[in-house]
């Protein structure tokens, strides 16, 4: 069962650190819903910058390296305080991005009626919450 989390959180890591990859370089493919909207408006409330976009994506690939490494998949290297560490980090960050910043993202945003809310409050936020979950799990 924990290997089978594993995968599912590694591998939904990966499609989403690609997917900003795709996104530093131009693609547009659901970027429409990615981005969280200022109220009664149609305006993103920020501007992502390339950068910035692949910093995100190489975090998330680190973030994934963490669960194999704490999980005690990646022989070359053993689960250590560093990856505990990770993994407290990690937890903590995914989790409270589900709850929210109580107004553009997570399960107690104010913005509820915009296209990007109604994927995060299905899919983004319940995501966070199921990886943040995975770390606490890798942690015992």
């Amino acid at each position: 069962m924990k290997l089978l989390l594993i995968l599912i959180a590694v591998g939904l890591l990966w499609l989403i650190s690609f997917l900003h990859i795709y996104w530093a370089f131009g693609g547009r493919w659901g970027s429409a819903v990615a981005i969280p909207v200022k109220e009664g408006e149609q305006k993103p409330a920020f501007t992502p910058r390339k950068w910035g976009t692949l910093i995100v994506a190489i975090l998330i690939l680190l973030a994934s390296v963490i669960i194999v490494v704490q999980g005690g998949y990646l022989q070359e290297f053993q689960a250590n305080s560093l990856s505990k560490i990770g993994s407290i980090v990690c937890a903590f960050i995914f989790i409270v991005r589900a709850i929210g910043d109580f107004k553009y993202v997570g399960f107690l945003k104010k913005i509820k009626h915009s296209q990007f809310a109604r994927y995060d409050t299905w899919f983004y936020s319940p995501l966070c919450l199921f990886l943040g979950f995975v770390y606490i799990i890798l942690l015992f």
